[in-house]
């Protein structure tokens, strides 16, 4: 594929993502824990969640050429981009993973109850209702991590490697939710310090694979956005439970595996910006 050849600056954009993500929510943090303040806190964390999507818009926008903004809004609203049979393939990937890990987890003492709907979502998000704020995450964070985030990572290195990091970056861009309460960190947490772990080793594991759909659908922001809702939907839909997520972990780690070893030939490819035009080699 050759496209124009773009300008990114990662370290610029993902610091100030993390800087002023974490300012919002430590002070969305600190609210929710105040009486006073606390039926307003979601809005602080409404715009530390809305920063990546808005960050990368302002770079995006920065930039001289035309072209690169055209792209930006054709991944993100194009259905053209998206192949049907393997972004549906993909979206059975989250549920295999949940109903895998519920099955493992009865090997070891765990209940079949956990194939029951929940009942109630596993964490509060005050006034918003939290079935719009799971598709608020995945469309903000996606326009954001997508739209410029990645982009800038895989310039002039593997995709393999800029998966990982990438990975790694999202899993930690998510640390400041520790201290919110109410939040599904801070209700983790609370039970162990290990299933606080185990989310972001897991974050980690599923940005290497939210890269992987986005570039199997032609880098499609709209297949991303929509792929990410679905993660966070079969990860509420059925009781499971804490233990029971570790386990998943495991069962992703061995999905990455199994695409890596698959998709050898796209994880190897190394995007370089040579003449004007970006190459994938």
């Amino acid at each position: 594929m050759i496209s124009e050849g773009f300008r990114y600056r990662p370290v610029k954009y993902f610091l100030a993502v993390i800087l002023t993500t974490t300012l919002f929510w430590s002070l969305g943090g600190y609210m929710s824990f105040k009486p006073e303040w606390a039926k307003f806190y979601m809005l602080p964390m409404l715009l530390g969640l809305m920063m990546p999507a808005c960050l990368a818009i302002g770079f995006v926008w920065r930039q001289p050429k035309r072209a690169m903004k055209q792209d930006f809004i054709r991944r993100a609203v194009s259905v053209r981009l998206i192949r049907p049979w393997p972004f549906i393939g993909s979206l059975a990937l989250m549920p295999l993973s949940v109903v895998i890990a519920i099955s493992l987890s009865l090997l070891f003492g765990g209940s079949r109850e956990q194939f029951a709907v929940s009942e109630a979502f596993s964490f509060n998000s005050g006034f918003v209702p939290v079935l719009v704020l799971l598709f608020l995450a995945a469309l903000f964070e996606e326009l954001g991590w997508r739209g410029y985030g990645f982009e800038s990572i895989e310039q002039g290195s593997g995709f393999c490697r800029a998966s990982l990091i990438f990975g790694v970056l999202w899993s930690l861009w998510h640390l400041p939710l520790l201290w919110v309460n109410h939040s599904y960190q801070y209700e983790i947490y609370q039970q162990s310090r290990w299933f606080a772990v185990n989310f972001f080793v897991g974050t980690a594991l599923m940005g290497v694979i939210v890269s992987w759909v986005c570039h199997l659908n032609n880098r499609s922001i709209l297949a991303t956005i929509l792929f990410h809702f679905a993660i966070n939907l079969s990860q509420e839909a059925l009781s499971m439970t804490q233990p029971t997520k570790c386990l998943q972990t495991l069962v992703l780690a061995v999905f990455v595996l199994l695409i890596v070893s698959n998709q050898w030939s796209l994880f190897r490819q190394k995007k370089a910006n040579i003449g004007g035009y970006e190459h994938y080699q």
